[in-house]
């Protein structure tokens, strides 16, 4: 019996889209830069699976100017008992590191431990501005990388009460800029609010397993990148990991429709149809349970970039590019893209017909 031996590498997808900015997100950074004068902090949240791709270099610039304290969220999703302890400290040391000195948080909504941290940073800040107005924060960062959650979560830890913003599974679930939302009562003189704003996505994604991070992570809808094209991403990074980790569902395999039957088989995902009377597998229904079953911590907790301070400078870099191409001509060239991948999902269409 041979032994399974999975992709190295995965297929350069030039026809991908490249971008994610929306209306709400042009718009909600105008006000967030309009109203920075107002600010006393910037709480910046970061995925902690995508720490390099989850940045947003729109944000250091148009926000340039306040002290910010960075919060990569989700850090329980990014490391289980697979990973040795020492490989996810070494992974949290080059992330300090290279934001010095900035303040660094690694956080989770159900840890209670890193919200009694950021709230002590935070009433620490409030305290040396020996004022008695209240103090305003902000909350920013990319789409669907939990900044309302964690507002929710530092007002429950802090004052015992619930939600004060809406949240879901996908992204722009917050379209404005709310109003102050209290955290802390009476800190250093005042109180301290904080203003929830919606994701704001990147102009335009230079690489395409960039996006397909970002997609998988679910920084975008899942109808922007096709359910197939992001589950065959995640199996290819289940395989380098450890393809047991899906092995109640199927045998190790690169063949993502083999895959994606076999999961439509093994949790009833099938349609009518077919010969048989067992019905035809639902690959799309399987590819997006399978997705979501990732980003739960379901299978398997992993970090998808290569954290390293001269992966931090390669995209700091790039970001260079991204800023000097105008928002205007990234929504152009993404309008092109997204075209050319429709036309070829038609002809695709035609020929299967055919």
């Amino acid at each position: 019996m041979t032994s399974f031996i999975p992709r190295q590498a995965f297929p350069v997808l030039d026809s991908l889209p490249r971008s994610y900015f929306l209306g709400h997100h042009r718009a909600g950074l105008t006000k967030m830069k309009a109203m920075l004068n107002g600010i006393d902090l910037i709480v910046e949240c970061r995925d902690y699976r995508i720490p390099i791709t989850s940045r947003n270099p729109l944000l250091d610039e148009n926000l340039a100017g306040r002290e910010r304290i960075i919060v990569y969220t989700k850090a329980d999703l990014g490391f289980d008992g697979q990973y040795k302890a020492q490989q996810t400290m070494q992974t949290q040391d080059t992330i300090r590191q290279w934001h010095s000195p900035s303040k660094v948080l690694f956080s989770s909504h159900q840890n209670m431990q890193s919200m009694r941290l950021l709230l002590t940073l935070v009433r620490s800040h409030a305290a040396r501005r020996n004022a008695i107005t209240s103090s305003v924060l902000m909350i920013t960062g990319m789409p669907n990388v939990g900044k309302s959650s964690l507002l929710n979560a530092l007002r429950a830890k802090s004052l015992g009460r619930g939600k004060a913003a809406q949240t879901g599974r996908q992204p722009g679930v917050t379209r404005k800029l709310s109003t102050g939302v209290k955290i802390i009562e009476g800190a250093g003189g005042g109180s301290v609010y904080m203003i929830d704003t919606p994701g704001v996505f990147i102009p335009y994604v230079p690489h395409a397993e960039s996006m397909l991070k970002l997609a998988l992570c679910g920084c975008v809808k899942d109808t922007i990148v096709p359910p197939g094209i992001v589950a065959d991403y995640l199996l290819y990074r289940l395989n380098l990991v450890d393809a047991a980790l899906y092995a109640e569902y199927s045998p190790p395999t690169n063949d993502v429709n083999e895959w994606l039957a076999n999961v439509a088989w093994k949790t009833g995902k099938l349609r009518k149809g077919g010969e048989g009377e067992g019905g035809v597998p639902e690959l799309e229904a399987a590819a997006l349970w399978m997705v979501q079953r990732w980003r739960e911590g379901k299978l398997g907790r992993f970090v998808l970039d290569e954290v390293s301070l001269a992966g931090f400078e390669r995209e700091r870099v790039e970001s260079l590019g991204v800023l000097a191409r105008s928002v205007s001509q990234a929504t152009r060239a993404d309008k092109v893209i997204r075209r050319e991948a429709s036309v070829q999902k038609r002809r695709r269409r035609r020929g299967d017909a055919g």
